[in-house]
């Protein structure tokens, strides 16, 4: 052990404490706390995981080829 390894640990230690003190502080209780959800945004989850695959099978061959150009175009372009 080097001299300053039980200052720097009582230091770390301190340095934690104050974090997680904040931080219990700022964060709101957890009950009661949110907003009840709606049924959409209970299912969006759901949704969003459906809505790719269902969206691809009705494109053509074409269409998903377009928008595979355009993300290629985009990916690419130089930003200015």
């Amino acid at each position: 052990m080097g001299r300053y390894d039980t200052c720097m640990a009582d230091f770390s230690q301190l340095a934690h404490r104050v974090v997680q003190a904040t931080i219990d502080a700022t964060e709101p209780d957890a009950q009661g706390s949110e907003e009840p959800q709606t049924p959409a945004q209970l299912n969006g989850r759901n949704g969003g995981r459906k809505g790719g695959p269902a969206r691809a099978a009705k494109l053509t061959a074409e269409q998903r080829s377009e928008i595979a150009r355009k993300a290629a175009r985009a990916r690419w372009q130089t930003r200015s």
